[in-house]
């Protein structure tokens, strides 16, 4: 049996701590092993243990909730022996980020646990979308990581002040988040990302041709992962990264490198949304009514900040929108939410007409 020091020796690089050894002492007590998940690939899974990695069916643990299987940053029990060996069980995760699937069962999928930091990897190789970056610093807040923001392929800007108007659009929608503008290609940036980055797990996310997978090889240090070029009309390119793989960096912590996301669906993201929107939440607590819409209410503090200019109509329309996408996905599982938005919805159709039958009413 690997003593507790030896264990601690072994799997400390990958995160393990005393707060984990608590967690597992009832499966040690059962002679199991701990492990981390390195790898997940249709059932099965690489397990970083104290004698090394080794292979493991996940039979056991596979519920029919898809919130529940095991995934790449997951902690478990694994079989000290056997042929096939299996996973036992996984420890509570600390934190889980998770997307919306795009099935039409309004499902999550959780793409990496036990995150500690979550880094969007965005393309200045395109414009700038910053719907979609909001989009992935809502599902990153709701999870509980830290989220940064990284401007890939900065070496494309050749003017400095380009780029730094650049990272100034993204840091006014991303409140409290860094923005680095960072190039693999000539290593501008990556020494900030290592210090950030530098403990804990770090789960990298962005879309197809981002550059993701330039950017773990530069933080690796070495081609761990397969890189394509990616189209210059539209920045996309064929996922080069087909699995969720866990790598230890050199300069301490943990990578989870991910494929590109094609779709990024929030999925009970509330919280995130109102961290994103930290000034549009702000605002609303000025508003006169609680349940203000922010539409046409009078007294609304968010509307008159668009007035004055304080407040970007575009934040605005963009907080609307992911606010209105989550409460759908969150009604489609619970009644009660459904019953309010029929409710929101009754009452902003007799609005309309009133409105509507006023209008009417001055023209006559």
């Amino acid at each position: 049996m690997t003593s507790t020091s030896a264990v601690h020796s072994a799997l400390a690089p990958y995160g393990w701590d005393d707060d984990w050894a608590d967690a597992f002492a009832p499966h040690a007590a059962e002679g199991l092993l701990p492990g981390r998940v390195v790898r997940v690939d249709r059932g099965q899974c690489d397990v970083v243990t104290a004698g090394g990695v080794v292979r493991a069916d996940t039979a056991f643990v596979t519920p029919h909730d898809p919130m529940r299987v095991v995934c790449t940053g997951d902690w478990v029990a694994v079989e000290a022996g056997g042929n096939p060996r299996y996973v036992r069980a996984y420890l509570p995760r600390r934190t889980a980020f998770v997307r919306s699937t795009s099935s039409k069962r309004s499902e999550g999928q959780i793409l990496a646990a036990n995150v500690d930091h979550a880094v969007v990897a965005v393309s200045l190789a395109v414009e700038l979308d910053l719907g979609r970056v909001e989009r992935f610093l809502a599902l990153a807040w709701e999870s509980g990581a830290q989220p940064v923001v990284v401007l890939t392929k900065a070496d494309l800007v050749a003017d400095p002040v380009a780029l730094a108007h650049l990272v100034q659009d993204v840091e006014n929608s991303a409140p409290g988040v860094p923005v680095l503008g960072v190039s693999a290609h000539t290593g501008d940036g990556l020494d900030v990302l290592r210090a950030l980055v530098g403990a804990g797990t770090t789960v990298l996310l962005g879309q197809s041709g981002a550059g993701k997978s330039t950017l773990a090889n530069a933080l690796v240090g070495e081609d761990v992962m397969d890189v394509r070029a990616a189209r210059d009309v539209d920045g996309k390119g064929r996922h080069t990264t087909t699995t969720r793989n866990l790598l230890v960096l050199p300069s301490g912590g943990v990578l989870i490198d991910t494929p590109g996301l094609r779709g990024v669906g929030l999925y009970d993201a509330e919280s995130g949304v109102g961290q994103v929107f930290a000034e549009i939440e702000e605002l609303a607590e000025r508003c006169r009514f609680h349940d203000c819409a922010h539409e046409t209410e009078p007294g609304c503090a968010v509307l008159a900040a668009v007035d004055s200019g304080e407040l970007a109509v575009r934040r605005l329309e963009s907080y609307r929108k992911l606010i209105r996408e989550n409460q759908w996905i969150v009604a489609k599982t619970d009644a009660r939410v459904r019953a309010e938005l029929r409710r929101e919805w009754r009452r902003r159709g007799a609005e309309g007409r009133a409105a509507a039958e006023a209008k009417r009413g001055r023209w006559n």
